[in-house]
């Protein structure tokens, strides 16, 4: 059974225009994914593929201005704003991605809360000095304040864990002392959300990676697809996304990602795609299963 499941979400934000004219700006559309316990899901995607925004819809913190549609489902029942804010810090636990998340004028120790031993043994692992609990916010690297804010979800019971970007501005080990506990937390049976920009890193950790584009899945896979190479992928993004790793020859496609507010009509990698037809044009691809992940195209094989 999936712990998290999503389907057809939508996320649009009222704007106001010349002459305080009202618009919606949809900046997520027709999302579908699923987390089950055990395991560890990444999102790959560039900015602005709507990944944080993604974990703010799942959290009920969006902005006021936000309109939300379609279906999030937690162990199976709705997410209605007050069973978010019901379980949000306790049974889901959010990683952000900004520092500013801790509170200037409170010593990091209570923030990250949790017994004394854990908070100390986390501290430990991700190489903190042992005063680091007596510090303020400000006495913290990035790097520092990055680690510590891993440490306030790892130190909870949550059942699911979205982690927004957790690893820039930390070493390589500490990198992977992080995504090491996440795995731990998983094979525990706990579910993690990674969204992260680090994918050749989260292929090592994850069981599966969900590739967002342009506010929207377009493929979901095993983490051994990635590690095989394009032949094993399904989405004609998703394979340049393989080629434009660094390792992999760092290769660039044409074109860029669309705007929200300028989507184009049917499928939204369709202007970029050497593969697309009228169809791909005119008509949004449905989501369909192949070998054994989910591909939103019409071409994906």
């Amino acid at each position: 059974m999936n712990l998290l499941e999503i389907q057809d979400l939508s996320v649009s934000f009222r704007m106001y225009g010349r002459g305080l004219e009202q618009t919606d700006l949809q900046v997520i559309s027709g999302l579908h994914l699923a987390v089950r316990p055990g395991e560890i899901v990444a999102i790959a995607g560039s900015s602005g593929s709507g990944k944080s925004l993604l974990a703010s819809a799942i959290l009920g913190i969006l902005p006021g201005n936000a309109a939300v549609y379609g279906q999030m489902l937690y162990k199976g029942e709705e997410l209605t704003p007050q069973r978010q804010q019901r379980l949000r810090g306790s049974e889901i636990a959010l990683v952000p991605q900004s520092v500013a998340y801790l509170d200037p004028l409170m010593k990091v120790g209570p923030q990250t809360g949790g017994p004394a031993e854990k908070r100390r043994s986390l501290f430990k692992r991700f190489g903190l000095p042992t005063q680091t609990e007596q510090l303020y916010p400000f006495q913290l690297s990035g790097g520092m304040a990055r680690r510590v804010l891993v440490s306030t979800a790892l130190i909870t019971d949550a059942k699911l864990i979205i982690a927004d970007e957790p690893t820039p501005g930390m070493s390589l080990d500490q990198a992977l002392e992080a995504l090491r506990l996440f795995r731990e937390m998983a094979d525990e049976g706990k579910a993690v959300l990674l969204i992260t920009h680090d994918i050749d890193l989260a292929f090592e950790f994850a069981d599966r990676v969900a590739v967002f584009y342009a506010g929207t899945t377009v493929e979901t896979a095993p983490a051994s697809d990635f590690k095989t190479g394009p032949e094993a992928l399904r989405h004609p993004y998703s394979k340049a996304l393989w080629r434009a790793l660094p390792q992999n020859g760092f290769t660039p496609i044409e074109g860029f990602q669309p705007y929200a507010g300028s989507l184009p009509k049917g499928c939204l990698f369709a202007p970029r795609c050497p593969y697309k037809t009228e169809q791909c044009i005119k008509e949004v691809p449905p989501v369909q299963e192949v070998r054994g992940g989910e591909v939103r195209c019409y071409h994906g094989t």
